[in-house]
């Protein structure tokens, strides 16, 4: 095995392998498929550049080019199979989530390349891109919506977002009717409301005090279902653990997209299905 593995070989063999598309019929890779994923994770924590990858240090015998891996990396974000491979997760080991409360919270990420989906934001004085990201009450991550440009609050096109969100939900079966949600002040906004309730979640958002003309008894709000609120900051921190989203350097939204669920990926393996 390799110096350096985020996941061991029998996590990727297991859990990753089975659902990522292979070369066509005629034409094997040279190179140990488990090890281009492990190499790929690599870039997921460490988050060097491409070219920096230790290709020595991450394949056991000879390894292929960083630009190797790219290609591959590339080829599997294109098909969005790392959203594919942990919708299958989530299925598969649904019963380890907490959907006591589910959590949504909004977080703009530094974009120091430019590319699609990245604007100028005032309050961080530089471009980013902004994803809201929904959690069970543990923080273990469940699903994201599509990156949207900086310039951009959390409530914009806020309908369009939730519905992305709840059809990944729903690609895992989970179900969605009657789950409670936790968001703060920023989302205070009757469309949220209205977004989440017709999908049958109920929204549990702080009251945002400048928001006037609205009773807070016109809403549910329990304080003490807020206080759980901190575990998707916790889940922020985890992602932040992996430096190729703590800042975005892809200037592809499905490149980025796929580091996000990469991450989801290794949080859940991690906490669930723990080497021996």
């Amino acid at each position: 095995m390799p110096e350096y593995a985020v996941l061991d070989k029998d996590t990727i063999k297991s859990k990753i392998m089975p659902y990522l598309s292979i070369a066509k019929r005629g034409y094997a890779s040279k190179f140990d498929l488990i090890e281009v994923v492990n190499a790929i994770l690599y870039k997921l924590k460490s988050g060097c550049q491409w070219r920096l990858l230790p290709i020595g240090h991450l394949f056991s015998g000879e390894g292929p080019s960083w630009n190797a891996v790219f290609h591959h990396y590339r080829k599997w974000c294109k098909k969005e199979e790392w959203q594919k491979i942990y919708s299958r997760i989530l299925n598969r080991d649904k019963s380890k989530l907490d959907l006591s409360i589910s959590h949504i919270d909004g977080s703009h990420t530094p974009v120091y390349r430019g590319g699609k989906k990245s604007e100028y934001q005032g309050r961080k004085k530089r471009c980013t891109t902004n994803a809201l990201f929904c959690s069970d009450n543990q923080g273990i991550p469940l699903a994201m919506s599509e990156p949207q440009s900086g310039n951009h609050a959390d409530l914009y096109e806020i309908e369009e977002r939730i519905d992305e969100i709840v059809c990944q939900l729903l690609d895992a079966e989970i179900a969605v009717d009657g789950l409670f949600c936790d968001l703060d002040a920023g989302f205070d906004g009757k469309e949220l409301r209205n977004a989440l309730i017709s999908h049958g979640i109920i929204p549990n958002v702080c009251p945002n005090p400048r928001n006037g003309g609205e009773s807070k008894e016109d809403w549910l709000y329990d304080e003490e279902m807020y206080k759980e609120r901190w575990k998707i900051e916790r889940t922020n921190a985890w992602m932040d653990g992996f430096k190729a989203v703590l800042n975005r350097f892809d200037t592809t939204v499905s490149s980025w997209k796929g580091w996000n669920f990469l991450a989801f990926i290794v949080i859940f393996l991690k906490k669930f299905h723990k080497s021996n």
